[in-house]
């Protein structure tokens, strides 16, 4: 979670670790007044999330954990309420059929505001097994360590 100069943006880290991201799409989404708060504090998570067609054909977010606003009464939202997503109608045929094939899923990448409106990235994603993910880490830790070692030389030259 970061949080800057007025503007808060939440992102899932763990999916890139998790998932092969084959494409992404931006999308609005449909929040209640201390939801956006919440958000504008930069109080929610997005890691345990997924998007899925419901049977209206409307898309929606679960999943999602978007805590209670700090300054919030007993009208508060709940926090893990599902929640529906605004997109075309080819990206929600797009969506429904990434949902179908064996293997993939789609899951917000992250949530930001964009001119004063939420939006969410979703990713159209594919599942990776454990040595997909060992090979991941070793490539990231090859990378950082010749990062170091060009900072190093820099250092010393």
């Amino acid at each position: 979670m970061a949080k800057g100069a007025g503007t808060a943006e939440i992102c899932n880290r763990k999916a890139s670790h998790r998932y092969f991201i084959l494409e992404r799409v931006g999308a609005g989404i449909i929040l209640s007044g201390t939801e956006v708060k919440a958000l504008r504090e930069g109080r929610a998570h997005i890691e345990e999330a997924f998007v899925r067609v419901g049977r209206d054909g409307r898309p929606w977010l679960y999943g999602a954990h978007i805590e209670a606003y700090s300054h919030g009464t007993d009208a508060n939202h709940l926090p893990t309420r599902p929640r529906q997503l605004l997109l075309h109608k080819r990206e929600i045929v797009l969506l429904r059929a990434a949902a179908e094939k064996e293997g993939q899923t789609v899951v917000p990448l992250r949530l930001h505001l964009e001119r004063g409106l939420v939006k969410v990235e979703l990713g159209f994603c594919k599942g990776k097994q454990l040595y997909d993910k060992r090979d991941s880490l070793r490539r990231k830790m090859a990378e950082r360590e010749m990062e170091r070692a060009i900072a190093q030389r820099r250092k010393q030259g």
